[in-house]
């Protein structure tokens, strides 16, 4: 595991690129001050949000991708079954104490969003709140997620993209080598990282920051 900026190699020539190294040092970091101060005072609504667009019902089994410290488990309803995943063992850790205020069945997993350990056709919904702008690659991370819902199942997202008809800017590319060192990527259109994936758009609203963070609702076709 790397501890220190040299993890990211950076020119002029070759841009800041999110690793599963740079991560896991960067969310280390994060864990001690997530819940208190991004979470507390900036995501919070739009996970409530994305959690009512969900509607989970009792008796269905959810898979949280990325869970981090656990910031979506006090919004999940009695009757559930749920798996989290994350990188980060201090992240886990703060999710881990959060279990006992639960009414619900949780288990937690070490392991990497874009290769997940678990079978296909598992989980009735997932959710992907802040993932998908966080791992090196989101098209995988979404695509091992639809692996392992069911055929018909909902997955929900919150997290911020440029819209897909939109233009990267000389502006954004710049700020995005200073939001990779705080584990982010700005830059990243949900169109391209659904492509080839097999499933349909049912919900999207605009959210935090005058629609630069959203809230998506996908429906899994078929089995992948």
């Amino acid at each position: 595991m790397c501890g220190t900026v040299s993890c990211i190699a950076w020119s002029s020539k070759s841009p800041l690129k999110l690793t599963n190294s740079w991560n896991l040092f960067i969310y280390r970091l994060w864990s001690t001050i997530y819940d208190g101060v991004f979470d507390r005072y900036f995501a919070s609504r739009g996970r409530l949000r994305a959690l009512e667009v969900l509607n989970l019902q009792p008796g269905e089994r959810v898979l949280l991708m990325g869970i981090g410290t656990g910031a979506d488990l006090p919004l999940l309803p009695e009757g559930i079954w749920a798996n989290g995943i994350d990188l980060s063992q201090e992240m886990l850790e703060r999710a881990n104490a959060k279990l006992s205020l639960l009414k619900c069945e949780v288990a937690l997993i070490r392991g990497d969003a874009q290769y997940l350990p678990l079978h296909k056709d598992v989980f009735d919904c997932a959710i992907l709140n802040l993932i998908l702008s966080v791992v090196p690659n989101g098209a995988a991370c979404l695509q091992e997620t639809m692996r392992a819902v069911k055929p018909g199942g909902r997955i929900v997202i919150f997290d911020k993209f440029l819209p897909d008809d939109g233009r990267l800017t000389l502006s954004r590319r710049l700020l995005n080598q200073i939001t990779m060192f705080f584990g982010t990527d700005i830059t990243r259109r949900l169109l391209d990282i659904m492509t080839g994936i097999s499933c349909i758009k049912t919900h999207d609203e605009p959210s935090l920051l005058n629609g630069a963070y959203r809230i998506i609702l996908l429906k899994k076709l078929h089995s992948g």
